[in-house]
């Protein structure tokens, strides 16, 4: 049986033994300092940690991580060693399909090529040892604006990524892996009963033809009321998707829930597990202008030299990488960074400091920040960790997690 479903099926006697209902949290990785805090953060609260690293955060090419697949394991594997966790670790894919990469979108890559080289990204993990994958055709450049991918074609390419990767699986003689399938967003998503039984019985049918009918996701992504612009998770249609999925042997698992503001619901509702990304980029974020407040302070008092002027490089560099335009609301398109209200604008480079924290200018104003204090008897790093990890602890806390691991 595949790590996931180990911990899940795991986490299920012992709701039966007492009564106590988890999800699984699942971080995603955009930045070696989020790597590190989220590996602190299960150690401290004796809990598993899972991974779910998107093909623009980490792929063949690098990423805006700078870390291929393989690189990003073995980085994995240090930082485990170097705390000494012996708790479960569960390495994924997120999102991975064709044009969800920004770089396939933006050069318009063709369906072949966009399909091979998703199935190029999904060997490349398997071979570095992953143990999910997330697998989500919902997205066509094809498909003319204001239309929806058919949920046929969608399964479709479903079934044969998935029968991709068995074969390369087996033909390297690799361990089984788990699978995730679906979307949260408009585009080819499960919103609707109907479109979410039709990919449930296409889905099912395909697998079956190529030979695959062992072969079912352990996570189904359900919309539960989180999106980019919401933060209060439903717990109606939880249940009622949850309701659906578990006798398929399948878990809903939510997408966006960032800062959600009932995140205790999501056991209580049977929810498989939760992803959380961008927040950590901004609990990153501000503990750097937090950093840089008191480096100003130094600064006039006489004891820095020079100023890292982090807030501004940060600031310049997302505003150079345009990627924070996709995030743009429908009535700020075609502005600038700077027409946008203080706060959006605060919000965007917050959140889209991900796509940049590994290039060259952000990566030495960090350098003169962590110098200047370091010199003065402040350790900067452990601040920024300990920023990231205390926003860590209340998924760890809300999702009955903390003590897991002695129980598993």
């Amino acid at each position: 049986m595949p790590k996931t479903e180990q911990l899940l099926h795991r986490i299920d006697e012992l709701e039966k033994e007492t009564g106590v209902r988890r999800t699984i949290f699942a971080a995603c990785p955009n930045s070696p300092a989020v790597i590190s805090a989220s590996i602190r953060a299960a150690k401290r609260n004796n809990a598993p940690i899972y991974f779910a690293a998107t093909l623009n955060q980490i792929d063949c090419d690098g990423g805006y991580t700078g870390m291929t697949q393989a690189e990003f394991t073995r980085m994995i594997r240090f930082e485990v060693e170097r705390v000494h966790f012996t708790g479960p670790v569960i390495v994924a894919i997120d999102h991975g399909g064709p044009w969800l990469k920004d770089k396939q979108r933006t050069e318009k890559w063709s369906v072949k090529d966009a399909m091979d080289g998703v199935k190029k990204s999904f060997e490349a993990a398997v071979l570095a040892g992953y143990d999910l994958i997330h697998v989500d055709p919902t997205v066509d450049i094809n498909v003319p604006k204001g239309e929806t991918i058919d949920i046929r074609l969608v399964a479709a390419r479903t079934v044969e990524l998935i029968a991709h990767v068995e074969n390369f699986r087996k033909q390297n003689n690799l361990p089984a892996i788990s699978y995730e399938v679906g979307t949260e967003e408009v585009h080819g998503g499960l919103a609707d009963e109907k479109t979410f039984d039709t990919f449930i019985q296409e889905l099912k049918k395909g697998l079956v033809n190529v030979g695959l009918p062992d072969v079912w996701p352990c996570f189904i992504v359900g919309k539960v009321g989180t999106d980019l612009d919401t933060t209060v998770f439903d717990p109606v249609v939880a249940r009622s998707l949850t309701s659906k999925v578990r006798p398929l042997g399948s878990y809903i698992k939510g997408h966006y829930t960032d800062d959600v503001a009932n995140p205790e619901e999501y056991p209580l509702c049977g929810m498989g597990a939760a992803n959380v990304g961008p927040e950590f980029t901004i609990s990153e974020y501000r503990a750097l202008c937090e950093l840089e407040e008191l480096e100003v302070k130094y600064e006039k008092e006489g004891r820095v030299a020079v100023l890292s002027h982090m807030k501004d490089v940060l600031h310049k560099a997302v505003h150079e990488s345009h990627r924070w335009e996709k995030w743009l609301h429908e009535d700020e398109q075609g502005k600038d960074l700077g027409e946008l209200t203080e706060a959006r604008q605060d919000w965007i480079v917050a959140t889209c400091c991900r796509y940049i924290w590994q290039q060259p200018a952000p990566l030495a104003a960090r350098g003169f920040l962590y110098a200047n204090l370091t010199r003065l008897g402040i350790d900067p790093e452990q601040i920024v960790l300990g920023r990231i990890e205390r926003d860590m602890d209340k998924y760890f806390r809300a999702f009955n997690l903390i003590g897991l691991n002695d129980l598993l």
